[in-house]
C-alpha cells in the first residue's frame, strides 16, 4: 500500500463510505484531535515505567482508534461495519481512576502541570482530550455521532488527570500547588 494518494492535493480527503469533504470539515476537525490525543498516549505509554498503565494506555490507543473511525464514518451504514463501541470501556477507566487515586493524597487545591515530565505529558494529553471533546460535541450538535463517544473523551480526561497525578506519587514527585498572590 502506498502511503501517498495524491487525492487529498487539492484540500478535500474521504470519510468512511466514499463522501469527498474539506480537511477542514468538523469531522476530519473531530478525529483529527483524536489522532493528536492518540499521539500523546504513545509517548506516555513509551515513557511510562509502570507495565500496567501502559497496558492500560495501549487499550485506551485502540479505543481512540475506534473512536475516531466511527467519527469518520459518514453514516450508520458504514459505522455498521466497524466493531461495537465497547460498552465497558468508561468503566474501565473509572475502575482504573479508583485504583489511582486509592494511592492519592485527597486533593485540597488546584495544582499546576509539571512535577515531572511524564506528568506533564498527560497534562498535555487531558488538555488535548477536552479540545477532542469540545470538537466532537459541536460536531454531534450538527450531525449524528455515538453518545458514547462524549462520554468516553469525558471519562478519558479524568482518567488523564489523575494518571498525572499518580505519576508524581510513583516518582515521588511533589505536586505543584497553585496559590492565587
Amino acid at each position: 500500500m502506498k502511503i501517498y494518494t495524491k487525492t487529498g492535493d487539492t484540500g478535500q480527503t474521504s470519510l468512511l463510505g466514499g463522501s469527498r469533504v474539506d480537511k477542514y470539515h468538523l469531522r476530519i476537525e473531530a478525529y483529527g484531535t483524536l489522532d493528536e490525543l492518540n499521539s500523546w498516549i504513545g509517548l506516555i505509554a513509551d515513557e511510562h515505567m509502570h507495565p500496567d498503565i501502559k497496558k492500560q494506555l495501549h487499550q485506551v490507543q485502540k479505543t481512540l482508534f475506534l473512536a475516531g473511525s466511527y467519527l469518520a464514518a459518514e453514516n450508520d451504514q458504514t459505522t455498521s461495519s466497524l466493531p461495537p463501541w465497547p460498552s465497558e470501556s468508561c468503566e474501565l477507566l473509572e475502575n482504573s481512576i479508583d485504583e489511582m487515586s486509592s494511592h492519592l493524597k485527597p486533593l485540597k487545591n488546584f495544582i499546576l502541570p509539571g512535577g515531572h515530565s511524564i506528568a506533564s505529558y498527560c497534562h498535555i494529553a487531558r488538555c488535548v482530550c477536552r479540545r477532542a471533546e469540545r470538537v466532537t460535541v459541536f460536531l454531534a450538535s450538527e450531525e449524528q455521532i455515538n453518545p458514547d463517544i462524549i462520554k468516553y473523551l469525558n471519562r478519558l480526561s479524568d482518567y488523564l488527570f489523575v494518571l498525572a497525578r499518580y505519576t508524581l506519587f510513583l516518582t515521588g514527585s511533589e505536586e505543584i500547588i497553585w496559590k492565587s498572590e
